[in-house]
């Protein structure tokens, strides 16, 4: 990831972040948070897996979208939110691996809407395995700091 956040803005997004109720359940976790740049984590275990024992596409979306969602926050300014306006994911392969990681990435931030995409690798024995590719438009509101739903 290039540069880097203030530490003002690293934990504005961290503290939004940990209001997830949803990523506790999952489990998810911040990891490197970078300007237009952020990464979600995830162990899976059975409370997140489909019938075949897969990470359910529930979660992998939920992350990939966080993920997005927060790369879009850490470009706007500490009196804006983040609000999914809409996304398309492709499964690419079953989501199966020690770990899941989102990568979150800023395409184009207008004024009021952000293009941005997510990758989700599924990490096994050193290696990495593209599983999941999200774009999403993310629109930027006013009033609702730190927000990202």
């Amino acid at each position: 990831m290039n540069g880097e956040l203030n530490a003002a803005e690293a934990a504005r997004i961290r503290a939004s972040f940990s209001r997830q109720g949803l990523m506790a359940t999952l489990g998810a976790e911040l990891g490197a948070i970078a300007p237009g740049r952020v990464e979600i984590a995830l162990r899976p275990h059975p409370g997140i897996s489909q019938q075949h024992g897969f990470v359910h596409a529930g979660a992998v979306s939920a992350i990939a979208d966080s993920a997005a969602g927060y790369a879009a926050l850490s470009v706007l300014p500490p009196e804006r939110g983040v609000l999914t306006a809409e996304f398309k994911i492709n499964l690419l392969a079953p989501a199966i691996g020690e770990r899941l990681v989102a990568r979150g990435a800023v395409v184009k931030a207008g004024k009021t809407l952000l293009l941005t995409q997510a990758e989700v690798f599924a990490e096994a024995e050193g290696k990495e395995r593209l599983v999941a590719f999200l774009t999403a438009t993310m629109m930027s509101i006013a009033g609702r700091e730190g927000i990202v739903d």
